[in-house]
């Protein structure tokens, strides 16, 4: 189902004429997950798909549950609360009073840059949160549109200083520094300006190198980016511009995949795809093995379909819209079947639960955590909508060992909910980043940024 654009302001003015359109819109919406009865075979499976690293995910049968629309009240930080860490580390305030830090990019000079940006397209998510007054806050429609610079010079977890490093972007998210080019991806398309080490600030003109497709379904604006190791090649994440292609796979094309370029943007090419909404990336430490979180799909259930963490397999295809975790197909995709893409459909790696909304990803590389912590992967989990409880809203951890998942996810970085009864959260966490000292996680929806780093840390 296509629903018609509708301002944001014209949402709130004429919120009484709108609302009970909006409600039954919602509704049908809602209702439209129920199988054809060409489809009930499809619909009716349950299944354990056992991955690589011997992970059990347990998928039940599409629409087991019915799908629900249970968004959250960001409510922010009591003076003096902060989210909980394990024992054995401790958890401050970077920084408050921003707007949407989204991402965090640490320069190999200890720069530390934050994106800030949020949501402007319109989604059935926007024009609800602005009909009952969520907008404000969840930062809908507010974007900054700009990247902003710490100095942390002594690594003690209280920023130096504090300034506005490069405006006049569109929704950027992914940074890069390489060589004496800064890279931004915006929602539109790479961007690459010319950069001095510890430079403060940007006014010189950029150059889009790659456009890409902008806009899509919820969140799917982000465009992360990342290098390899000897820094040929980058890599662009783009995300899918609808749930399930419901809008035509002529409007999913360069989306829903990673893009491989040349640091000049020559040279493009599919590095891997079906992937729903992938963002974060990271290598795993010790490899040369790309990793990314992506989000799956909605409207299937409370357990369908699990977000995921995977290794990427260059040329691999993993399943979106066709199928989901293999070889399942999708009931909800209407357009004409690919059963050899729904055959060659690569099972994930990692399942980090339904709905979570999993975004960030980041190792510590450097070992800076003790004990079971060192090297792992934490992934930032803005947390759900889609499913009848809360789900997400924390940051996860999975341990590793030689480059590859060896134990159990498990919460890190919690208590981000408040009230679920009421739906009000404090926070919601996105981008994860090491610097040398500690782990940074910017919390968007609250406007601030967490530092965390072990107890009896030399600083």
């Amino acid at each position: 189902m296509r629903f018609a654009a509708i301002s944001y302001n014209t949402l709130i003015m004429k919120s009484s004429i709108y609302l009970p359109c909006l409600i039954a819109v919602v509704a049908a919406y809602s209702c439209g997950n129920e199988p054809s009865n060409k489809k009930v075979e499809i619909a009716r499976k349950a299944d354990t798909v056992t991955t690589t690293y011997k992970q059990n995910v347990e998928l039940p049968p599409p629409y087991a549950t019915k799908s629900v629309h249970k968004f959250s009240k960001v409510i922010g930080w009591p003076g003096g609360k902060t989210p909980t860490v394990p024992a054995g580390f401790q958890v401050v305030k970077f920084a408050d009073n921003m707007n949407n830090p989204r991402w965090i990019y640490v320069a190999a000079n200890g720069d530390i840059f934050v994106a800030e940006a949020s949501t402007e397209a319109g989604t059935v998510k926007k024009a609800i949160a602005a009909l009952t007054g969520k907008s404000k806050s969840q930062n809908i429609g507010n974007s900054a549109d700009r990247v902003t610079l710490f100095r942390d010079t002594n690594g003690d977890g209280v920023p130096d200083s504090r300034t506005v490093f490069l405006t006049g972007l569109n929704q950027p998210f992914g940074m890069l520094i390489v060589g004496k080019t800064f890279y931004v991806a915006n929602t539109d398309g790479l961007m690459a300006y010319p950069y001095e080490d510890g430079q403060s600030k940007i006014t010189a003109a950029g150059k889009k190198i790659v456009e890409l497709p902008a806009g899509g379904y919820n969140n799917h604006w982000t465009r992360n980016i990342i290098t390899n190791k000897d820094s040929s090649k980058l890599y662009i994440s783009v995300g899918s511009g609808s749930n399930v292609a419901e809008h035509g796979m002529n409007n999913e094309v360069r989306r829903a995949c990673i893009l491989e370029v040349n640091p000049d943007g020559s040279g493009e090419r599919i590095y891997a795809s079906g992937l729903r909404n992938p963002v974060g990336m990271a290598w795993a430490p010790g490899t040369q093995t790309l990793w990314t979180a992506v989000n799956e799909r909605d409207n299937l259930g409370d357990e369908l379909v699990p977000d995921y963490m995977t290794s990427l397999k260059e040329g691999g295809f993993y399943g979106w819209p066709y199928a989901y975790w293999g070889q399942h197909e999708d009931p909800q995709f209407k357009s004409k079947p690919q059963p050899d893409l729904v055959k060659k459909s690569i099972v994930p790696d990692f399942s980090l639960g339904a709905h979570t909304a999993s975004l960030g990803l980041a190792f510590d590389e450097k070992q800076l955590f003790p004990g079971q912590y060192a090297g792992g992967a934490f992934i930032g989990q803005h947390g759900s909508w889609n499913r009848s409880s809360f789900s997400g809203y924390q940051v996860a951890f999975v341990p590793f060992q030689n480059g590859k998942p060896s134990g159990a996810a498990a919460p890190f970085l919690s208590g981000f909910i408040a009230d679920e009864n009421n739906k009000e959260v404090y926070g919601r966490p996105v981008g994860v980043a090491f610097t040398k000292n500690y782990m940074l996680v910017a919390d968007d929806a609250s406007n601030t940024i967490w530092c965390v780093k072990p107890i009896g840390n030399r600083q």
